[in-house]
């Protein structure tokens, strides 16, 4: 089974198209303000009124409230959600959409039981952990603490680019993969080549 591909902090419509062009199975939208790479609710909405079919649009949120999440759910017409704060089981599971639940690996992380917690959730995206950031902290971390059978629910994210993301799909084979920084000229904007290179060394590696 080939490794799934999400581009995330999408901000543009140009972005979108290249990352669909070269073959991205999703593309991520930010909500949340603190992050570099956040979209409005109407940026979104405008972008994803512009994609073609059989492209899953993901909303990323970090302890958002349940109205706002339903606010992007209702004026995007979004696919699936992305939580990547301190959020329950219960206020995952408790919208019209399918989730995935980012985790931070820190130090301590019992992977095996994070994922039992989240059991209702379609897929678990592994993070880097630095403290204060709850993502896109463009490092990655120890890809051996991924237990083999655990690799069919894993979205691996954290640092990856085209120079390593053969080497972490070799090593976790996980069902997906995840890449923002690593694609970008800028923090928010996406190069062209940069996706190319990604999604070339996916396809090498399957």
């Amino acid at each position: 089974m080939r490794t799934r591909v999400k581009i995330c902090g999408i901000t543009r419509l140009e972005d979108a198209q290249a990352a669909i062009a070269a073959g991205a199975d999703a593309l991520g939208f930010v909500f949340y303000a603190k992050s570099p790479r956040a979209v409005t609710i109407e940026q979104a909405a405008t972008i994803i009124s512009q994609l073609p079919a059989f492209v899953t649009t993901v909303a990323l949120f970090v302890d958002a409230s349940a109205d706002f999440v339903e606010s992007v759910i209702n004026e995007t017409a979004i696919d699936l959600l992305q939580f990547h704060g301190d959020e329950s089981p219960e206020f995952c599971s408790a919208f019209a959409r399918p989730y995935i639940k980012a985790l931070r690996m820190r130090p301590e992380m019992d992977l095996s039981s994070a994922i039992e917690t989240y059991g209702t959730a379609q897929g678990m995206l592994l993070d880097s952990y630095t403290p204060g950031t709850p993502g896109g902290t463009g490092e990655t971390f120890d890809w051996s603490r991924i237990p083999a059978h655990h690799a069919s629910k894993i979205i691996l994210a954290g640092g990856l680019d085209s120079a390593n993301v053969a080497q972490a799909i070799a090593q976790v084979k996980p069902y997906a993969v995840d890449v923002s920084g690593g694609v970008e000229s800028a923090k928010g904007i996406k190069d062209v080549e940069k996706i190319n290179r990604f999604l070339n060394e996916v396809y090498r590696a399957n």
